[in-house]
């Protein structure tokens, strides 16, 4: 009888212990989402007065806030580094081109075992008109987003340029394979949100984890009316042009960015899903908006904190702490953190590393630098920028073509500071930075 109750005994716990590690080890959902054009002066929980964005305020008061999160100044720069955890000069070709070859997030969350999901903008597999020069050459050269480890999708700019649609009122765009444009009182942000929702309901309860990457259109230019405009309601003012609308766009993008936590929350799964909001740069040139510190003009483009300082929030409920991070991390940072929070691994050399750690515990330290290389060009309209590169901490920046600014005091860089005035800490500085550019260089190991 003893035996045999030691037996029992022991085969009781065996299981018990399985199960414990079982449930210890279940995958958590993830979706990260990332606003098209907006800054942090655009968001009330960074200082913002213009624009009323009360639910990505609540999740920043639930969540994880970062102080110094950044992007490439421009969409496709950023989206690039987000889908492969790599700086622009390791795989950049042309503006809206994904290297086909490329393992993107899409994939290791697949691998992970997820059921992924994106919606939203792509602008990864072909972007130059016909007519423009060289562009026989570039046309449906990218990844088709078929290709790039998404189970579903729900994708606006995802053929060529001139296909493409409007994004807003009256919307087009490729879900699931087929084009869909028979939208005529439907407005972009309304049919994704839903898209999400309904794949939120259908993958819920099953054993299987989920991931979302929801690019958000908003609140990209152009600038129109939104549902909640009062000129919505006259259908032929719907694709009217007028920066009086970025107002309305901005605060429809928080109520889109609530509508999906909301879905989260209704449906139980608070506690078993990472919520990331981002952004992919700065708020466009033509926008000035209200802080607590005074009006900024947005950046957009541009190399300045203007046009990389971006929103970074991060909610789990029950699992990491209302806090705010003052860690350094960068848009490569975000492939690194999902395969990890996924308890999966990265199995080649990558820019990015995992910010999972500050989550759990906000003095963890991450990066002591960021890197910048933004070269958009080649592609239609982009002969208008220059190459600029330039490696950063949170205080100091130091360009490649020798100028160094110190941000905390000159956001603007109208100051810069040359190798030949340099005080004996700005030597120091610059000597650090200099090496971050020239290990930058080098192949990855």
């Amino acid at each position: 009888m003893t035996l045999k109750y030691l037996l029992l005994l022991f085969i009781t716990t065996l299981l018990a212990s399985c199960a414990s590690t079982t449930q210890q080890a279940k995958q958590p959902n993830i979706i990260l989402i990332m606003a098209d054009d907006i800054g942090v002066e655009g968001i009330g929980c960074y200082g913002g007065l213009s624009y009323k964005t009360p639910e990505i305020d609540k999740l920043a008061k639930q969540g994880v806030r970062f102080e110094h999160a950044y992007a490439q100044p421009l969409c496709t720069n950023t989206r690039l580094q987000l889908m492969t955890g790599l700086y622009n000069h390791r795989n950049w070709k042309y503006f809206g081109i994904l290297p086909p070859k490329e393992k993107t997030i899409g994939h290791y969350m697949q691998e992970a075992g997820y059921k992924t999901c994106m919606v939203g903008k792509w602008q990864l597999q072909s972007y130059d008109p016909p007519d423009y020069p060289g562009s026989e050459k570039r046309r449906g050269t990218g990844m088709h987003p078929e290709k790039a480890g998404f189970d579903e999708y729900s994708l606006f700019h995802s053929l060529h340029t001139e296909d493409k649609g409007s994004r807003y009122a009256k919307p087009k765009y490729l879900q699931n394979g087929k084009i869909v444009e028979k939208t005529i009182n439907e407005y972009g942000p309304d049919m994704w949100v839903n898209y999400i929702d309904k794949f939120i309901d259908e993958n819920a309860e099953t054993e299987q984890p989920f991931f979302i990457y929801y690019a958000m259109a908003l609140p990209h230019w152009p600038v129109q009316p939104t549902p909640h405009s009062k000129d919505w309601q006259k259908k032929e003012l719907r694709l009217n042009e007028d920066n009086k609308y970025f107002k309305d766009m901005a605060e429809y993008m928080d109520y889109c960015v609530g509508k999906v936590v909301k879905k989260v929350d209704s449906k139980g799964l608070g506690e078993e899903t990472l919520i990331i909001f981002y952004s992919d740069n700065g708020t466009h040139l033509d926008v000035t908006s209200k802080t607590i510190n005074g009006d900024v003009a947005g950046g957009k483009a541009r190399p300045t904190n203007a046009g990389t300082h971006v929103p970074l929030i991060a909610r789990w409920t029950g699992k990491i702490n209302p806090s705010v991070s003052n860690e350094l991390t960068d848009s490569t940072d975000l492939l690194p953190t999902c395969v990890d929070v996924a308890g999966s691994k990265v199995d080649k050399p990558i820019d990015g590393i995992s910010f999972y750690p500050n989550l759990l515990d906000t003095n963890a330290k991450l990066k002591d630098h960021i890197y910048c290389f933004y070269d958009p060009r080649p592609g239609w309209d982009k002969d208008q920028f220059i190459r600029h590169v330039f490696a950063r901490n949170k205080r100091w920046k130091l360009y490649e073509n020798g100028k160094l600014y110190d941000i905390q005091n000159d956001a603007l860089e109208k100051k810069p500071i040359l190798k030949a005035n340099d005080s004996t800490t700005t030597k120091i500085i610059r000597q650090e930075l200099t090496t971050v550019l020239e290990d930058m260089k080098k192949p990855l190991k």
